[in-house]
């Protein structure tokens, strides 16, 4: 429908009334705003648009420069006019132009676009725990002409670093080092780096964006284990069970020929001697697969620091299963963490929080029975508050013939060693202590 007819049909509606029946009616409320709101629409909508974009590109940066002290200033100034119109207060219109000069003379300090160039960098993007993250920021000039005294800004996390740039000529360049302690486990997101305009009052702060922000790391701490994995997983094919098998590595007997056994498992010496054909048997052997059941449960820990424990001593069994090329899984109560490089396997665990809304150890060690239900040894990683009655109904959740071990770990208790049935429970109190808890364990 064209402007014009609509236009003409709303004229229409208005100058003269509808007729039902021969029987002159007034005009329905419905339809005339739907022929109203059709028009306005029409005429209404690209004027709104153009004026929403002009506002946005314009209008809101300007008013984002102006701090809650500038409002004030402004505030004043109105109250203080309106004050002298009304009452004739001199006093009050100085006051008002006084507030006014102010504000004229701190935007004369932010106008003006910096031509910076600058270049953020760190050094390492992960680092451990009580490593320091070094990096550096690069100004350059770029502009025709030099640039008076500036300041960046560097978020760091929840704070922000502040450098002060001098007066720079054109293509000068300024750089600066920095430290980033790193006493917590954590993802910091670092930057972006940002120029900072002033006034000596601060009524207006402009910042400008020069940089993307980057996420620094800490890792976990780990400590290097001796021997493989944990000690006890000598045999880099797999560990052997008590199932005997056709056809395997691990030679276990020799049994008399029934139909069916494959020939090439004939002893043929063995055949000739007695006369009678003879067939190798084997134990079976389970490829060494290593699952770590990683309780993230805040009310099975004593204190956050035990917590932290806990994440260390799993990315330490962790990080030395990968580097032995072995299978590993890592399970907790949020779900399985990606292990396919240790890069990805300390990644996610720097990211993990602690949760008490979550299943228990008991529920976590069902679900890694029902996940990797081809473990070759499990661990469970759990707080100093799980009774031996949790960790008994864990260790019934494990298949018959793959080790179980539970690590408690109480940050300052002594290192220990007890045994639930079936199960291996190492207390932990130092992550220095991991290594020679183990041995320990297969003493």
């Amino acid at each position: 429908m064209s402007i014009k007819s609509s236009v003409g049909k709303v004229r229409d509606v208005l100058s003269r009334p509808f007729h039902r029946g021969g029987t002159p009616t007034r005009l329905h409320p419905a339809s005339l705003t739907r022929e109203i709101g059709k028009v306005a629409t029409i005429y209404v909508a690209p004027v709104w648009s153009k004026v929403a974009s002009w506002t946005k590109r314009w209008i809101a940066p300007a008013l984002a420069t102006i701090s809650a002290l500038g409002w004030m200033v402004l505030s004043a100034a109105v109250v203080f006019w309106i004050l002298g119109v009304r009452f004739g207060w001199q006093e009050a219109k100085v006051a008002a132009l006084l507030a006014l000069l102010l504000m004229l003379i701190a935007i004369a300090f932010v106008l003006g676009k910096a031509m910076y160039a600058v270049k953020l960098d760190l050094a390492r993007t992960r680092v451990a725990v009580g490593d320091n993250a070094v990096g550096s920021i690069a100004v350059a000039n770029t502009s025709p002409r030099s640039v008076l005294p500036a300041a960046l800004e560097l978020p760091v996390g929840q704070a922000t670093a502040l450098f002060h740039l001098p007066r720079m000529k054109p293509n000068e360049i300024h750089e600066d080092l920095f430290t980033i302690p790193t006493t917590r486990r954590a993802v910091i997101t670092v930057g972006p780096v940002r120029s900072v305009s002033a006034d000596p009052l601060h009524l207006l702060r402009r910042q400008m964006l020069w940089t993307d922000p980057t996420d620094l790391y800490v890792h976990p701490r780990t400590t290097a284990l001796d021997g493989p994995a944990a000690g006890f997983l000598r045999d880099l094919e797999g560990l052997t069970t008590r199932d005997l098998s056709s056809s395997d590595i691990a030679f276990h007997a020799l049994r008399d020929y029934v139909p069916g056994d494959d020939r090439r498992h004939i002893h043929w010496k063995t055949t000739a001697r007695t006369g009678k054909l003879m067939v190798r048997q084997f134990e079976e052997t389970r490829r060494s697969h290593m699952a770590v059941a990683l309780s993230i449960n805040s009310d099975e820990y004593e204190y956050d620091d035990d917590f932290e424990l806990a994440i260390s001593a799993t990315a330490s069994l962790g990080r030395q299963a990968i580097q032995e090329s072995r299978e590993l899984s890592i399970i907790t109560q949020r779900g399985p963490i990606r292990c396919e490089t240790g890069r990805n396997m300390l990644d996610e665990m720097t990211k993990l929080e602690s949760y008490n809304r979550r299943g228990n150890s008991v529920d976590l060690a069902r679900t890694l029975s029902d996940l990797v239900p081809n473990a070759s040894v499990v661990f469970f990683v759990v707080g100093s508050k799980v009774t031996p009655a949790q960790l008994r109904s864990a260790a019934a959740s494990v298949p018959p013939g793959v080790r179980a071990f539970a690590i408690r770990c109480f940050t300052g208790a002594q290192p220990a060693r007890a045994n639930i049935a079936d199960l291996t429970v190492l207390t932990l109190g130092e992550l220095s202590d991991l290594a020679a808890v183990l041995r320990k364990a297969v003493a």
